[in-house]
């Protein structure tokens, strides 16, 4: 049930032509409270759409009634029209729920630099159709509706202790720190305050979607938005609620990493042993963004050289000549030497985990990314053809 699986949130998807698959492209969903608590993240972007800049503004106060979503137009560089377009689906929300058009968050996703007149009567209509089709058991419709070049829907349900965290993401390309090309909506019907929700949105996000890093892309209408209604009555141990809102926002980045453009490999890349978290971080990133070493995943090569050329390239601390690689539970470099063959390590699954062991210190971290493949290629070549 995605975004409905929590008490006192209706949903919907609709289709308004928006996209030529006929699929939907517009969705809906409203918290029907008693509370009204709304907080989310976006993309560190300079160049951001015209739905991030409207709800950056409409999400400081800490109250959401509803977000609007599209599919087929991310509605971004069409200058003062895009952002009247946005205005305008706030406006129409609102009037026909009955709220303020700054309680309404509105997202966009879809080919930038793509939005005119038709572009906006087709979003209003969904706007229109999408309220009229909210229903408790939406969710699912909802999910659909936001997806563009995925494949999939992508949804994750975590019940509590009397309360229950449900959500829905979108995303397949340009998928790097920052957020992503996402756009994910989280809805709990736990009691939460709106300083409370956004802390653990933003401690949740810092290690699950902020570490995925698919193509090193980052894309201009990223939003994740947690709401919150109230419903169930209970008021959840923060502590524990925000390890349960990280468990659902990795599900969901997980969902993301494998649905990535053309990718055949889901790659983990672990550092260990770091001096700090950050080192950890910028290590792993460091690898994760070498195009060198994702080709030679699709090739299925174990070139550890690779990894330590990318590892090279960072301010971290560590010896070179210092560090261990382990590819796929195989040990291929020791102290910056060769260690065992290459031909005993296995990269034919999709499933590929790449470990750095830096010998510096305690921290450690986990980054998600993807191999470079010809048809991740392909299909961006031509997506707006």
């Amino acid at each position: 049930m995605s975004v409905t699986a929590a008490q006192g949130f209706e949903a919907s998807g609709v289709a308004v032509a928006l996209k030529s698959t006929g699929r939907p492209d517009v969705a809906v969903v409203v918290n029907r409270g008693p509370l009204k608590v709304g907080a989310a993240v976006f993309t560190s972007n300079r160049a951001k759409a015209n739905p991030i800049l409207w709800s950056q503004q409409a999400v400081a106060d800490g109250v959401v009634e509803a977000i609007v979503l599209n599919s087929g137009g991310a509605n971004c560089f069409t200058g003062s029209f895009g952002f009247q377009t946005t205005h305008q689906t706030a406006e129409r929300a609102g009037e026909l729920l009955g709220v303020s058009a700054g309680d309404v968050l509105v997202c966009s996703t879809g080919l930038i630099g793509s939005g005119d007149e038709v572009f906006r009567a087709k979003v209003l209509e969904g706007v229109e159709r999408g309220v009229a089709a909210l229903a408790p058991d939406g969710g699912d419709d909802a999910a659909a509706a936001i997806m563009t070049t995925d494949t999939v829907p992508k949804t994750a349900v975590h019940v509590g202790d009397g309360w229950t965290i449900g959500g829905m993401a979108k995303g397949a390309g340009m998928l790097a720190p920052g957020l992503a090309t996402m756009l994910v909506v989280i809805t709990t019907d736990a009691v939460l305050d709106a300083a409370q929700a956004d802390a653990a949105l933003r401690g949740a996000t810092r290690v699950t979607f902020d570490r995925l890093d698919s193509d090193g892309c980052m894309s201009t209408n990223d939003q994740v938005t947690l709401l919150a209604s109230g419903a169930s009555g209970v008021t959840p141990d923060l502590d524990g609620f925000t390890a349960a809102l990280r468990e659902v926002c990795s599900d969901l980045a997980r969902q993301l990493q494998g649905d990535a453009e053309g990718a055949s490999h889901d790659i983990t890349i672990e550092v260990v042993h770091a001096a700090s978290e950050s080192d950890a971080v910028e290590v792993g990133r460091s690898v994760a963004r070498n195009n060198l070493f994702k080709a030679a995943v699709f090739g299925n090569d174990p070139n550890w050289g690779r990894v330590l050329a990318a590892i090279g390239t960072t301010d971290a601390q560590f010896d070179p000549y210092d560090v261990d690689v382990w590819m796929n539970g195989v040990r291929v470099c020791t102290a910056g030497g060769p260690d065992r063959p290459r031909d005993d390590v296995d990269l034919t699954p999709r499933a590929t985990h790449v470990v750095i062991d830096l010998r510096r210190g305690d921290a450690t971290a986990t980054i998600l990314t993807n191999d470079l493949t010809h048809d991740y290629v392909h299909e961006n070549s031509a997506y707006s053809s």
